[in-house]
């Protein structure tokens, strides 16, 4: 894929992506689901779809016509870095067909007590073609992808690090320091803890080029945890459930 072709796929994908993911222990797993899923989410209208796992983007891929933001969650007990972290992950994502690549790129340590954002140059040599999708926890981190050469950058892991599991809400004057500093030179996603579409617009008028969507949309069990814990008194956390390692 040349520059230009990869401006073109990312300027096409304004609006709503739609994270269409399912781990073997979620209570709505079958095995077409992220399948439907995606035909659900392309039918409303969206512009992307977000996938896990090479499985799941080749049936996604297959099933309907719109970009695949690939990843692959792989957990490790001694490190909170999951999202497609290694050379070999990326790899494997890119060859199951996904038009972009996602992966962390924060600041923690990867199982091999090496910091998350140096794949991104190795990935950048490996797969020169392919678009990456840079996952930050905060402004630091995105500038820093910027400027590793990152096409897109979302704080996707803002609340799923060690600094900032603490967190429920979006920090929107982060996303729109991002935006205002860094949309010039890249796309700037807002993905993480977006639950209705007034949160969404908001995402945009701050200058978002589009919004990823997951838990609010595909995870009902979620969906109605949230509920479960606020009528209960929060006597137990959903996000527990949502950071949970599979």
């Amino acid at each position: 894929m040349t520059t230009q072709e990869k401006k073109a796929l990312i300027n096409s994908m304004k609006g709503l992506i739609v994270s269409c993911q399912t781990q073997h222990d979620d209570p709505i797993y079958t095995e077409n689901m992220h399948v439907k899923m995606a035909e659900a989410a392309e039918w409303a209208g969206a512009v992307g779809i977000r996938a896990n796992s090479p499985e799941q983007i080749r049936d996604i891929k297959a099933a309907v016509d719109l970009p695949v933001i690939g990843l692959w969650k792989i957990w490790h007990d001694n490190t909170d870095v999951f999202i497609t972290p290694t050379l070999e992950a990326c790899k494997a994502v890119w060859e199951a067909g996904a038009d972009i690549i996602a992966l962390d790129c924060t600041s923690q340590l990867n199982a091999e007590g090496r910091h998350a954002y140096e794949l991104l140059a190795e990935v950048k040599k490996a797969i020169p073609e392919a678009p990456i999708f840079a996952d930050v926890s905060n402004y630091e981190e995105a500038v820093r992808a910027v400027e590793m050469g990152a096409d897109i950058v979302a704080p996707t892991l803002y609340g799923y690090t060690e600094d900032t599991k603490h967190i429920e809400e979006p920090d929107m004057r982060m996303f729109a320091k991002m935006c205002r500093d860094l949309g010039d030179k890249v796309s700037i996603m807002m993905e993480g803890h977006i639950y209705t579409p007034e949160d969404a617009m908001k995402c945009m008028f701050l200058g978002a080029d589009a919004v990823v969507v997951g838990s609010a949309i595909t995870r009902p069990h979620l969906t109605a945890k949230r509920f479960v814990d606020l009528l209960s008194g929060y006597q137990d956390n959903w996000r527990d459930a949502e950071r949970s390692k599979h």
